[in-house]
């Protein structure tokens, strides 16, 4: 039986055919007609962000203006938090602390990073959809932000990020936020300003020609401050722990940067003879894709890093890297921009998935809580890599992506409820629940839903995938767990922070020449990559040679770490690539130094990481590979199923036939590509 028939009808049994489905698989009968079975409702619900919305006065102030401001002189923007009350109901709050004297906020009731988002999640469901009420609420919002955005003096084009419910700006939050003010330099809320003023002259281009003129002059006004900002940079290169970075990104991160390159993908598109946004996509995308790192084997397993202070320090929130120098290559016909997005898409997210799902941060060890943000990023560059570079694994790795809002997630129940459109704010390594649902994490949520509604049979799958059974993946074990024998002692800091990356649970091993450490770790049955993370100074200190019984793993440099560049701190928390796998078997990893070391966790990833997910849709396996040669794995397979198994090279695309296909029997031996990753979904015969 093809693969690709197989594929086929096991989406139509994701959106609720299971009953013609399995008569297909069987060959008893015929399936009911497609033309007949009624549209599945939309995931995508907008009335928890309507409940956000609410209506902001535009005070007459020098340098703010808008759109129509003469006679309308009010706009909607969202409410930043919306805190749950113990029946359910939410009740709409603004940043910072109270003053009820005044009724102001230490920062604002509306700020310009959440107005700018929920434009684009109004503008994508209004071209989606054809709603009229998204259109009108994609104005205003639009109209809000603009208001926002600085028109004259040396600020002009920069953003002020806060306001009051009464209107008020409040360039200068407490606490305190960089820049301050506000618009006073390039942020976060200038590029997504850019962002949604680029999705907004594409919709509005032909339904509101004057509004989206208007839209095109804002926009030149943030390009002109960014021109004068990051992007006169353009070119020059900084040193970060002597590693060449680019100078020119918007706020030194790959992070704000991308979503500057979204708005500006789509305006270009829509405006393809306007060489400077051209120019500017493409250098910000440059700078993006010279932010990729590591490979299958050397952390961050080909993630691109979001700041370009940091070489072990990267978050999953703002993650739009990917995504954006996907839809950039397309646009700019750029093949070159593609390879950055394929290595973060096919190769290190499949490897966070493993460990656990979109956590906030690695830095450089992973175990953070988890938000909508940081899920969405994963979906919505998965979907677009996969689009621009063909590579349909990435299709299968996005549903498993998606599956965090429905229940495949560490607390067990689903972030979203498409009944109501809310969202949670986060998820805790515990699976300890926000149940708040502030702006941020309603946006990101809906964008995600946009995604999937946008893609129908990527929305099924998804939706099929209600829980995570099991993960096998990169794991932390600490140093200070371990036996310390010779000269050296367990050191806690006074901050976890070193000034780019945080020592793993606060604490680490300081070990002098001749001392050693023994870190117990759980057995495994299979190889593992072993990864220690230690904090290599600039000056030189020898060498520790890590062993696991009678195996030599290989050696980490204590010291000669290159100068400290424009990062904060000098030396580098890293997770360095060992030599030689730990045995399947082995139960501890011994550490011994020949000069100071400070030692702060294993990094332990097997061969062979996994992520078991389960739900309407069946069962399925995503098998990733952090392998050098090619590797089998027998699977047993219960009775009544068959396995049907899609492999994919490191860069998402199918592997040579003869490793896809279906596999009936009770144990099956499924087939993973080196550096690659395959799906395996188990069928009811």
């Amino acid at each position: 039986m093809a693969c690709t028939a197989v594929h086929s009808r096991l989406m139509s049994r994701f959106v609720a055919l299971a009953a013609a489905l399995a008569m297909l698989l069987l060959g008893a009968g015929s399936a009911t007609s497609a033309s007949a079975v009624p549209a599945p409702a939309p995931l995508t619900n907008l009335a928890h962000l309507n409940f956000l919305l609410d209506t902001v006065p535009l005070p007459t102030v020098v340098g703010h203006t808008t759109y129509q401001i003469d006679g309308h002189a009010t706009a909607l923007a969202p409410w930043t938090y919306a805190d749950r009350s113990a029946d359910g109901t939410f009740r709409r709050v603004g940043g910072g602390d109270l003053n009820t004297a005044t009724g102001y906020y230490g920062q604002g009731a509306f700020n310009a990073d959440d107005i700018a988002r929920a434009a684009v999640v109004y503008l994508r469901h209004w071209r989606l959809t054809g709603s009229s009420d998204s259109r009108e609420h994609a104005f205003q919002t639009l109209r809000a932000l603009t208001y926002l955005q600085t028109t004259v003096g040396p600020g002009a084009g920069n953003v002020v990020l806060w306001q009051q419910a009464d209107g008020t700006l409040n360039p200068s939050a407490t606490p305190a936020e960089l820049p301050d003010p506000s618009d006073s330099a390039e942020s976060y809320w200038l590029a997504r300003t850019v962002w949604a003023l680029g999705e907004g002259y594409a919709a509005f281009k032909d339904a509101d020609p004057p509004f989206a003129s208007f839209l095109q002059d804002r926009l030149h006004l943030a390009l002109a401050s960014l021109n004068r900002q990051s992007l006169a940079r353009y070119g020059t290169f900084d040193l970060a722990d002597g590693v060449p970075v680019p100078a020119w990104l918007v706020n030194a991160g790959a992070d704000a940067s991308a979503e500057a390159v979204l708005g500006l993908a789509a305006y270009v598109k829509a405006a393809p003879a306007d060489v400077d946004a051209r120019t500017a996509m493409g250098r910000l995308s440059e700078g993006i894709a010279a932010m990729s790192s590591g490979s299958v084997n050397h952390w961050p397993f080909g993630a691109i890093l979001p700041w370009s202070k940091s070489q072990t320090f990267w978050h999953a929130w703002g993650g739009m890297a990917p995504a954006a120098v996907a839809t950039a290559s397309v646009v700019l016909h750029r093949p070159d921009l593609l390879l950055a997005a394929v290595k973060d898409a096919a190769q290190f997210t499949p490897q966070l998935l493993a460990a656990g799902g979109p956590d906030n941060l690695w830095s450089p060890t992973p175990g953070d809580a988890q938000i909508a943000y940081g899920a969405d990023s994963r979906v919505e560059s998965l979907v677009a890599t996969a689009k621009a570079a063909n590579a349909p694994g990435l299709l299968d790795v996005a549903a498993v992506a998606a599956g965090w809002f429905f229940g495949a997630n560490p607390s067990g129940a689903p972030a979203y409820d498409p009944a109501t459109g809310v969202a949670i704010d986060g998820i805790e390594p515990s699976g300890q629940v926000n149940h708040n649902s502030g702006a941020e994490s309603t946006i990101h949520t809906l964008l995600a839903m946009l995604t999937l509604d946008a893609n129908p049979a990527l929305r099924a799958q998804a939706l099929g995938i209600t829980s995570t059974v099991a993960i096998d993946g990169l794991t932390v074990v600490e140093a200070e767990s371990g036996t310390i024998t010779g000269s050296g002692a367990v050191v806690r800091p006074a901050s976890a922070w070193t000034g780019e990356a945080l020592w793993s649970d606060g604490a680490y091993v300081a070990l002098n020449a001749g001392g050693a450490v023994r870190i117990p770790v759980a057995a495994s049955g299979q190889d593992r990559n072993v990864y220690p993370v230690v904090n290599q100074s600039e000056a030189r200190a020898g060498s520790t040679a890590w062993a696991a019984g009678r195996t030599q793993l290989g050696s980490t440099p204590n010291g000669g770490a290159a100068g400290q560049g424009i990062t904060d701190a000098p030396g580098r928390l890293f997770p360095f690539t060992l030599a030689r796998t730990l045995p399947a078997g082995a139960t501890a990893v011994v550490g011994t130094s020949s000069g100071a070391a400070s030692v702060d966790a294993l990094l332990l990833q097997p061969l062979i990481s996994s992520v078991a997910v389960t739900g309407p849709g069946g069962d399925s396996t995503l098998y990733v590979s952090a392998a050098r040669t090619p590797t089998t794995r027998t699977i047993q397979v219960p009775k009544g199923y068959l396995a049907l198994q899609r492999a994919f090279d490191s860069s998402g695309r199918p592997v040579a036939a003869g490793h896809d296909g279906v596999a009936v029997g009770r144990s099956v031996r499924i087939t993973v590509a080196a550096g690659g990753f395959t799906f395996v979904t188990l069928v009811r015969r």
